[in-house]
């Protein structure tokens, strides 16, 4: 970073969100342009050998992005990698032309990532074998240090006073060849994520927070990947209107077949069938395919073949023995929702709002958000079940069980314990 962004980073960091007093005219912002123009995209293993040798002989941490088709193709794999390091440049990696990039991972292997919202980019680069022992999250640490605003773009505005280009983060970026401008949006993601990363840091550590962010940060690094979801048909927008068991094995039978038709023509499931219209065929049960292309979602545009295939899926429901169908809701894997705590337990639902409203209080003291204090669910489990006795050593041990780090559980155990005593 520059004297210059260095001044004006720090400035910024001692303000709302860098904005500058109503009184004073702000200054344009300029667009932030690449250092070393648009690198090319690297598709073979000749020219991704090269970027491993000069990656390895590069300084300092290096910056990682990585771009996804959410909404165009089936599942969450990368199709663009983007990196940068001191001494290296810029490199843009295509995984499709590349698909294994373990051996980047391991000149990497010690070298401190920084990524914008680690936990997004990081189950894609594990697929590909890149995987960080250390990192720095700019979006955590904005959220630690009290930024009202945490996207990349409101973060390298605000911080080093330098406007990102915007428009191409939704795009589909399974298109090959990718367009310049895409090059170009892609490159910039890492432009600055290093003199983002020092400017918080330092910012962090003025407030006495940097040992919290690090234990953050490790927390995320060392994170095993998240086991699959069970019944994920589940979570199919719109489900809160399907009460019936057996409208329940409809939208259970369609989204497994929408899911198998999705991966094998890898495209987004919500192309081949919308989750509003499994939720029309669920609530109505269509008897025969006429009734089926009657509904939204099922009309004049979609051909026989697939009225057919979706039909048999609500046929296969229909023929289901009641033993044989979904039961209602999920089988819960902790406290029931708050809203039943009333009438449940009285004395856990006055746990939990004292101790709602202690975390509330510390988390505007501290200027974080809440849920960076400690998490919501975590407040849940320890309220609703709560130590034998409620002493600051035992709720203590009771937030560590839940995988509370130890910055969390310093501030907030002394609190719990008074709400979980006061309510007694």
């Amino acid at each position: 970073m520059t004297d210059a962004q260095e001044t004006a980073a720090e400035t910024a960091l001692r303000t709302t969100g860098g904005a500058p007093p109503d009184d004073v005219e702000p200054a344009p912002i300029p667009l932030l342009e690449p250092r070393d123009g648009i690198p090319p995209v690297v598709a073979t293993d000749d020219a991704l050998a090269q970027v491993i040798a000069a990656f390895a002989s590069g300084t300092g941490p290096v910056a990682v992005d990585a771009e996804r088709a959410s909404g165009y193709r089936y599942g969450q794999r990368a199709y663009l990698v983007q990196l940068r390091r001191e001494g290296a440049g810029t490199a843009l990696i295509d995984p499709v032309g590349c698909p294994d990039l373990s051996g980047l991972g391991e000149v990497l292997a010690g070298t401190e990532w920084i990524l914008h919202a680690a936990t997004q980019d990081l189950p894609c680069l594990r697929e590909i074998g890149m995987m960080p022992t250390g990192l720095f999250d700019t979006e955590l640490a904005g959220r630690l240090a009290g930024f009202p605003r945490v996207g990349l773009g409101a973060m390298v505005e605000s911080v080093l006073g330098y406007a990102l280009e915007k428009g191409h983060s939704a795009v589909d970026w399974s298109t090959r060849p990718l367009p310049e401008p895409w090059l170009r949006y892609a490159a910039l993601d890492v432009e600055l994520l290093v003199d983002l990363r020092d400017a918080l840091e330092k910012e962090l550590d003025r407030q006495g927070k940097l040992d919290w962010a690090r234990q953050e940060f490790d927390a995320i690094a060392s994170a095993p990947p998240a086991p699959p979801r069970k019944d994920p048909w589940r979570r199919t927008s719109g489900m809160h209107k399907v009460r019936r068991r057996r409208q329940m094995a409809v939208v259970r039978e369609l989204w497994t077949a929408r899911d198998t038709v999705a991966q094998r023509r890898d495209v987004s499931p919500g192309k081949v069938l919308s989750d509003a219209a499994i939720v029309e065929a669920a609530l109505a049960v269509p008897a025969n395919l006429p009734a089926l292309t009657a509904l939204p979602g099922f009309g004049h545009r979609m051909g026989r073949r697939q009225l057919e295939q979706w039909q048999a899926a609500v046929d296969r429901a229909k023929d289901l023995s009641d033993a044989e169908l979904p039961q209602p809701g999920q089988p819960l894997n902790g406290p029931p929702p708050p809203r039943s705590w009333a009438d449940k337990d009285p004395a856990a639902a006055a746990r939990l709002s004292a101790a709602r409203a202690a975390v509330s209080a510390l988390a505007e003291e501290l200027n974080l958000p809440q849920e960076n204090l400690i998490t919501p669910d975590t407040v849940r489990r320890v309220c609703w079940e709560p130590p034998a006795e409620a002493t600051v050593e035992a709720v203590s041990a009771a937030l560590a069980g839940h995988g509370a780090r130890a910055w969390q559980i310093e501030l907030v155990a002394p609190l719990l314990t008074r709400a979980l005593t006061a309510t007694a």
